[in-house]
Order: C-alpha cells, then sequence, then structure tokens
C-alpha cells in the first residue's frame, strides 16, 4: 500500500477521533437548538459550562423557556442559580406563571425561596388558585361539661413575601385549633355551639393567626360538629372516686392506731400482772423470814391464814347469793 493513502487513512481516523471528541465535550445541538431559538450563546459560552461542571442542557432549556415567554434572564444568572444548587427549571416556570397571573416575582426572590427549600412554583399556583386545609376533629370543653368536636376547613393562599422564613401549614392548623379550643372553652354550654358553629370560625378568624406565616388566610369554615364524652360528669366521678379512697385509707389508718393502742394496753396488762405475780411470790419468802425472825408469830400465821379462807368463803356465798337476787329484782 503506497504511503499517502496510510497517511491519508491515518488522517481521517484522527479527523473522525476529533469530531467525536468535540461533538461530546461540546454541545454543539444545543448551540443550535439556542441559535433557533433566538437566545444570543457562544459555543465557548457552552465550552465554559463544561469546564465549570454545569449540565449545559439544564441552563440553556430553561433559557429558551424564558426567551419565548419574553422574561428577561441571563445565561449568568441561571448558571449561578444551577451552581448554588437551586433548580433552574421550577424557577423559570414560576417566574412564567407569576407573569401570566400578574404577580410580581422577581428573579432573585424565585431564586431564594428555591434555595430555601420552598416550592416557589407551588407557591405562585398556591397564589392564583387558593389551598383547603382540613384540621383532624379538635375536642374543646363547654363550661357546662360537655365535650364539642369541630373540623375546620381553612382556605389560604400563599404569601410569596413571607414565603422566605415564614412558618407553614403545622403552624396555621396548630394556631386554628387552639383557636377553636379557647372558643369552645368560653362557651356557658355546648348547645350554643351546636345552634352557631359559625360563632367558632369568626372568633378564631378575628384573631390573625396568619401572623408570620407563608399563608395568608381568607376563610375558615366549620366543616363538622359533634358532641364527645361528659368530662364534667367523668371528672366528679373520678373526684368521688379519690375521695372514697382517701377516707378508706385514712379509716384504715384509724383502725391501725386502734390496733396499735389495743395491743399496748395488752402489754401493759400483761406486764402489771407479771409484777403481780412477782409480788405473791415473794409473800411467803416474806412471811417465812418474819417467822424466822420472829416478828411474826405462829398463832398470827394460823389467823391471817382463817381470814384469807373467810374472805373466799363470803366470795363464794356472795357469787351463788346474787343470780338468785337478781330474778327477785326482775
Amino acid at each position: 500500500m503506497p504511503v499517502e493513502t496510510i497517511l491519508l487513512l491515518g488522517a481521517i481516523v484522527v479527523g473522525i477521533i476529533v469530531l467525536l471528541v468535540l461533538f461530546t465535550f461540546v454541545p454543539i445541538g444545543l448551540w443550535i437548538s439556542a441559535l433557533a431559538a433566538g437566545v444570543k450563546m457562544g459555543i465557548i459560552t457552552l465550552i465554559g459550562m463544561r469546564l465549570r461542571r454545569v449540565i449545559p442542557r439544564r441552563v440553556v432549556d430553561p433559557l429558551i423557556k424564558a426567551h419565548k415567554a419574553g422574561l428577561q434572564v441571563t445565561t449568568n444568572q441561571l448558571e449561578s442559580h444551577y451552581l448554588a444548587g437551586g433548580n433552574v427549571d421550577r424557577v423559570v416556570n414560576a417566574l412564567i406563571a407569576a407573569q401570566r397571573a400578574n404577580i410580581e416575582l422577581s428573579f432573585e426572590r424565585a431564586a431564594a425561596i428555591d434555595l430555601a427549600g420552598r416550592n416557589v412554583l407551588e407557591a405562585v399556583q398556591m397564589s392564583v388558585n387558593p389551598k383547603v386545609i382540613e384540621t383532624p376533629f379538635i375536642a374543646g370543653v363547654a363550661m357546662d361539661g360537655i365535650e364539642v368536636k369541630a373540623k375546620a376547613r381553612i382556605t389560604v393562599r400563599a404569601n410569596i413575601d413571607r414565603l422566605v422564613g415564614g412558618a407553614g401549614e403545622d403552624t396555621v392548623i396548630a394556631r386554628v385549633g387552639e383557636g377553636v379550643v379557647s372558643t369552645i372553652g368560653s362557651s356557658d354550654n355546648h348547645k350554643k355551639v351546636l345552634e352557631n358553629p359559625d360563632m367558632i370560625s369568626k372568633t378564631v378568624l378575628s384573631k390573625g393567626l396568619d401572623s408570620g406565616t407563608a399563608f395568608e388566610i381568607l376563610s375558615i369554615d366549620i366543616a363538622d360538629v359533634d358532641i364527645g364524652k361528659n368530662i364534667g360528669a367523668h371528672l366528679q366521678t373520678d373526684q368521688a372516686e379519690a375521695d372514697k379512697k382517701i377516707a378508706q385509707a385514712k379509716a384504715e389508718e384509724r383502725r391501725a392506731m386502734a390496733v396499735a393502742n389495743e395491743q399496748e394496753m395488752k402489754a401493759r396488762v400483761e406486764e402489771m400482772r407479771a409484777k403481780v405475780v412477782e409480788a405473791e411470790a415473794e409473800v411467803p419468802l416474806a412471811m417465812s423470814e418474819a417467822l424466822r425472825s420472829g416478828k411474826l408469830g405462829v398463832m398470827d400465821y394460823y389467823s391471817l391464814q382463817n381470814i384469807d379462807a373467810d374472805t373466799d368463803m363470803r366470795d363464794s356465798i356472795g357469787k351463788m347469793s346474787k343470780p338468785k337476787n337478781d330474778r327477785k329484782d326482775q
């Protein structure tokens, strides 16, 4: 094979490789699409995006969309937002939706909302089409002790000015729940709440619960009202049961003290009996000592024995005659 042919084939192969690398690294097709859409963008800009690790399609496609919608958005703005970790396509869609709805929204504010973690497109849509938030059943107790359960529907509209740093739906639901409980609790009886459930919504709505939130409350409607337990009667029953247990405890304490006093008295009686027995045991010893020492004679001892026997006999006769006297009295 001639040398010239070999060089020609080599040049063709190198050219093909160069073209492949060029088309792979440089998005020629995307550049052509931008030019066809009327977006002025140089091929060097696309190469720079590649070098800055920016996916060109993530910037060029939203830029074409914004240009067609008549938005004044630059390539640098979109690329900066992409490098900051934002969703460029969602921001552009939100700007287009805001423009169509005559809502004032700048690119900087939309980008800030997106970087804050909020869905800026959903916020714009909620500004046009308000959202309804339904609360679970909120229980409150009227002054007569009857529990009243109410379910509310809150119609809110996104407040774009307070979207960054404003509280979310959970805060709105919590504030409305607090207002419902307070309104029910201030009612004289549960019948008033059942007759006029709209007084709950009027009272709650007048408190300005959307302050500091990312929403503007348009209306609060009571969807359902139900009767719960008789909390007052339940509390009285619990109080009576508690009083009963306290009384039982105090009675048990008094009984235990009485038993302890009785045991103490028995112990004292036994102690006295023991002393008496001990004293009685010392009598014969004293008498024998008196006999030995001559302080007591034999005749004196017999006299004492006779007196003791006479006393026992009289006691026996008295015990035998007492029932007879009782019968005569009857």
